[in-house]
């Protein structure tokens, strides 16, 4: 299994964590070693010529073969979209979109020779329905679930599974790093998971090979009141547009 992140220090305590103490059978089933062991590869996942290099080693491991590829790397804002730079949205579309689109299509040919292999991309329910003051992560977010929703079909016949996971609020340091975002401006919250109940979701979706899941009970609803009554949605996030301002 390959672990990414930005920064190496991260990626070296979770390896020495898991060195320590194992991984669970379930766990170590998803890595392409199939040993359970972890490989930290430090990069920006936007760097295109990192991009290359992940799956240069991923195809080093296992003679060529993918079984699974996560995408979680994730940014966002918060803000009037009148109020924000347009490099707030090119970022948040590059690290949200454009880079997890690129790295799949770069793991194709490796994840045609895998076992059962799954592409899974991690989203949001505001790629389900939208909401005031995050215009840009929401339109990265629903780009994904259209992505996700063609490509799905386009691989159904290669028995390649895409699995789409739609957290609400997970309680990470995820805001705490902000695109050109006033540091007093806050989200508002409906329903919030620690990362590893949204992990050990994320693992059982793949794991049932399902094509899409909806995390939280607070996400289910923001979701499913908007596809049964979208004007009442509308008029509700309105007003609470409003009240904020």
């Amino acid at each position: 299994m390959i672990a990414v992140a930005r920064r190496r220090e991260r990626l070296e305590s979770l390896t020495a964590d898991i060195d320590q103490h194992g991984q669970s059978k379930e766990d170590s089933r998803c890595g392409p070693t199939g040993d359970g062991k972890i490989i930290p590869f430090a990069c920006d996942i936007v760097d295109a010529a990192k991009r290359c290099k992940l799956i240069e080693l991923a195809e080093s491991i296992a003679d060529g073969r993918l079984d699974l590829i996560v995408n979680n790397a994730g940014s966002g804002a918060i803000g009037p979209f009148e109020d924000a730079t347009p490099a707030r949205l090119r970022e948040i579309m590059e690290v949200n979109f454009f880079a997890p689109v690129e790295l799949i299509r770069l793991a194709l040919p490796s994840l045609r020779k895998g076992n059962a292999p799954v592409i899974c991309n991690v989203g949001s329910v505001l790629g389900h329905r939208a909401v005031p003051n995050k215009s840009e992560y929401c339109a990265s977010k629903f780009a994904i679930h259209g992505f996700s929703d063609s490509l799905r079909a386009e691989l159904a016949p290669a028995g390649i599974q895409v699995t789409l996971v739609s957290p609400s609020t997970t309680r990470s340091e995820f805001f705490d790093s902000l695109i050109d975002t006033d540091p007093d401006l806050r989200s508002n919250s409906v329903g919030s998971w620690s990362p590893e109940r949204v992990a050990r979701t994320t693992l059982a979706s793949i794991q049932a090979r399902r094509s899409e899941v909806i995390l939280s009970l607070g996400g289910k609803a923001l979701v499913y009141a908007d596809r049964f009554a979208p004007p009442l949605m509308n008029a509700i996030l309105a007003k609470s547009r409003r009240s904020a301002g």
